[in-house]
């Protein structure tokens, strides 16, 4: 198993719940604007250690995800700004190419404190 990306939630928006009730997450590191803080799930600086690949692993608060696709600027968003979004939809494709897709399954209960990790198993 082979850590790409690890970072801690900070804070969690006012308004997450309007995009958990539409099976998605947005992530953002600690450098997001304020004008942005209500929509994301806000984690600390972190480093992307690999490029994230198709059958990744996407792990919230100890729940799993396999990753079924990646957006053609999800590499360069979380490298950047540690932001994408996460659709719990099970599509293989997405329109929007900061757009990461996992397996279609409960969203993970979200805690200050919590890890959100990607790995290569």
């Amino acid at each position: 198993m082979t850590k790409k990306y690890e970072a801690k939630i900070i804070e969690i928006g006012k308004e997450v719940e309007i995009f958990i009730e539409e099976n998605m997450l947005v992530i953002f590191n600690d450098t997001v604007p304020e004008s942005l803080r209500s929509i994301g799930v806000i984690h600390e600086r972190a480093d992307l250690l690999e490029k994230i690949e198709v059958g990744d692993v996407l792990e919230i608060n100890g729940q799993q995800y396999e990753i079924l696709f990646v957006g053609s600027k999800v590499n360069d968003t979380l490298e950047e700004i540690g932001h994408c979004t996460i659709a719990f939809n099970g599509e293989t494709d997405a329109s929007l190419p900061g757009t990461m897709c996992v397996e279609k399954k409960a969203l993970p209960e979200l805690k200050v404190g919590s890890a959100i990790r990607i790995i290569k198993c």
